[in-house]
C-alpha cells in the first residue's frame, strides 16, 4: 500500500476510498499528534466544501476528534483559506478541511492545518499515518466527562469576509465583475466580499446541490465565464475551484489570465510599492518561460520549486519571501494568509485594477505567455526516476535545449501518481513544440519501456 498523504491531504472516492472508517480513524490520530503536547483540552476546527459527502465524513472526522478527548468546531461550508485563517484567529490548536478541491463531486479528501494554520509536514503525515495503521494502539481513550464534544458555529465565516475586507480595503465601485463559484465553497463568502465592497456583482454557480460542484464551471472549466464576461461587458471575470483556495481571471476581452500572469502583474505593484520582499516571487519548475523572461526584464528575482504549493510554501517561510504560487491560480500572500486564497488573489489583482487605472488586458500584457505542449511518454514504475541515466534520452534533451538557445524550454519530470515520464516544451512556435515533445516522449518510452 502507498502513502496515505498525498500531496494535498487524503483523498479519494468518498464511501469506498474514503470511508466513515477512515474518516473518524484520521480525526482520532489527527487530533491525538497535533494536540498530545497540549495541557489544556484542545479544540479543532473544522469546514468542508459544498460536496454531498461532506456531512458524512465531517461527521464521522468529528466522531474522531471526540473520542480522543478533543473537542470540535463545526464551520460547516467554508473555503479552504477560511479554515486556515478561523485556526489561528481562535487559537484553537488544528484545523480540517473536507474537500477534494477542483476534483469531480464524488471525490473527497481530508486536510490538516496545525495550529498557526500552515499545512502539515511530511512528518507529522506519516506520524497520523502510522498511527492509523497501528490501530491506534496506546492511544488513550477517555470516558464519561473526558469525551469531547462538538460545537456548531456557522456564523464564523462572517469573520473570514470581515478579515478579507479589512486585509485589501479596496472600494469597487463602478466596477463590473462576473464571478463564478464553482457551485463550491466561495459561494457565500466571496459574494458578499464583493459585494460589501461595492462591485457590480453578476454572480454565477452559486447554488450548489451537493452534486454540482466543479461541474462544467468553476477555474477547470472557463467557457461560460469568458463568454458571460464578454456578453455582461464587465472589465473582469474571477472564476475559482471547488473549495477556493485557487482563483483563475478572465479579461474584459475574455482572454484567460492565469496565475503566472496575476502573479506577474501584483509582484510587480507589490515591488513598486517596496512592499514585495527582496523583489522575489517563488514559482514552480512548470511557470511558464515568459514568466522567467518577464522577470529578467522587470528585475524581479525567481525561486523555483518542485511542483506543488506545499514546496512552495516551504521556500517562502525558508527564505522570508512574502509572494509565490503557480500558474494553476494557487497563489500564497504570507503577508495575509497561510494557505493559497482564491478570494484574496482576487482582491489583490482588483487593487492594481484600482490603483493603476487600467484594463486587465493592458496590465497582463507585462508577460507574454509561451505556447506549451505536455506529452506523456509511458514507462515503468520503477524506473521514472531514472531517465537521465539513459545517455540516449540525456543527448536529445541537451540537443533540443541547444536548438532553443534560451527561446525555449525542456522539463522532464516523472508523474508522482502514474507510470509516466511528463515531456513539457514551451517555445515560441506551437506546431514546433508540438512536433519535438511528441518525439522526445516516443524515443523515451521507447529506452526506458
Amino acid at each position: 500500500m502507498g502513502r496515505m498523504f498525498g500531496t494535498d491531504g487524503v483523498r479519494g472516492v468518498a464511501g469506498t476510498e474514503l470511508t466513515i472508517e477512515l474518516a473518524m480513524k484520521l480525526g482520532q490520530a489527527g487530533a491525538y499528534v497535533l494536540t498530545k503536547e497540549q495541557a489544556h483540552q484542545p479544540t479543532i476546527i473544522v469546514g468542508c466544501d459544498t460536496r454531498i459527502s461532506g456531512g458524512m465524513l465531517a461527521n464521522a472526522l468529528m466522531a474522531g476528534i471526540c473520542s480522543v478527548g478533543a473537542n470540535a468546531i463545526y464551520a460547516g461550508v467554508v473555503p479552504t483559506p477560511a479554515i486556515a485563517y478561523l485556526t489561528r484567529k481562535h487559537k484553537v490548536d488544528a484545523g480540517v478541511v473536507i474537500s477534494a478541491s477542483h476534483n469531480p463531486m464524488e471525490f473527497n479528501g481530508i486536510k490538516f492545518f496545525n495550529g498557526e494554520g500552515y499545512k502539515l509536514s511530511d512528518q507529522l503525515e506519516d506520524e497520523i499515518e502510522a498511527l492509523i495503521k497501528n490501530d491506534m494502539r496506546d492511544v488513550p481513550i477517555p470516558i464519561g466527562s473526558g469525551v469531547g464534544k462538538v460545537e456548531y458555529r456557522f456564523d464564523i465565516r462572517d469573520e473570514y469576509i470581515r478579515f478579507m475586507e479589512k486585509r485589501v480595503p479596496v472600494d469597487l465601485s463602478g466596477m463590473k465583475i462576473v464571478v463564478d463559484c464553482a457551485e463550491g465553497a466561495a459561494y457565500y463568502t466571496s459574494v458578499r466580499t464583493l459585494e460589501d465592497l461595492g462591485a457590480e456583482l453578476v454572480a454565477i454557480h452559486t447554488n450548489p446541490d451537493g452534486t454540482n460542484i466543479n461541474a462544467n464551471c468553476g477555474s477547470t472549466h472557463m467557457e461560460e465565464l469568458q463568454a458571460r464576461v464578454v456578453y455582461e461587458k464587465a472589465d473582469i471575470g474571477i472564476a475559482f475551484d471547488g473549495d477556493a483556495d485557487r482563483m483563475l481571471a478572465v479579461d474584459e476581452l475574455g482572454n484567460i489570465v492565469d496565475g503566472d500572469q496575476i502573479m506577474a502583474v501584483i509582484g510587480n505593484h507589490m515591488k513598486k510599492q517596496g512592499k514585495l520582499n527582496k523583489d522575489t516571487i517563488v514559482v514552480t519548475v512548470m511557470s511558464n518561460l515568459g514568466f522567467t523572461l518577464m522577470g529578467e526584464r522587470e528585475g524581479l528575482h525567481l525561486e523555483k520549486t518542485k511542483v506543488g504549493d506545499r514546496y512552495v510554501l516551504e521556500n517562502m517561510l525558508e527564505n522570508g519571501y512574502n509572494l509565490g504560487g503557480e500558474q494553476s491560480g494557487h497563489v500564497i500572500f504570507l503577508d495575509d494568509n497561510t494557505t493559497g486564497d482564491g478570494l484574496l488573489s482576487a482582491l489583490h489583482l482588483l487593487k492594481v485594477m484600482v490603483d493603476t487605472k487600467e484594463k486587465l488586458s493592458e496590465l497582463a500584457k507585462i508577460m507574454e505567455v509561451l505556447p506549451q505542449a505536455l506529452v506523456n511518454a509511458k514507462v515503468p514504475n520503477h524506473k521514472k526516476e531514472h531517465y537521465m541515466e539513459y545517455t540516449e534520452i540525456a543527448e536529445a534533451i541537451g540537443e533540443l535545449e541547444k536548438k532553443f538557445n534560451g527561446e525555449g524550454r525542456v522539463l522532464i519530470r516523472p508523474s508522482g501518481t502514474e507510470p509516466m515520464v511528463r515531456v513539457m516544451i514551451e517555445g515560441k512556435d506551437q506546431k514546433a513544440i508540438e512536433e519535438e515533445a511528441k518525439k522526445l516522449a516516443e524515443l523515451i518510452t521507447k529506452i526506458m519501456l
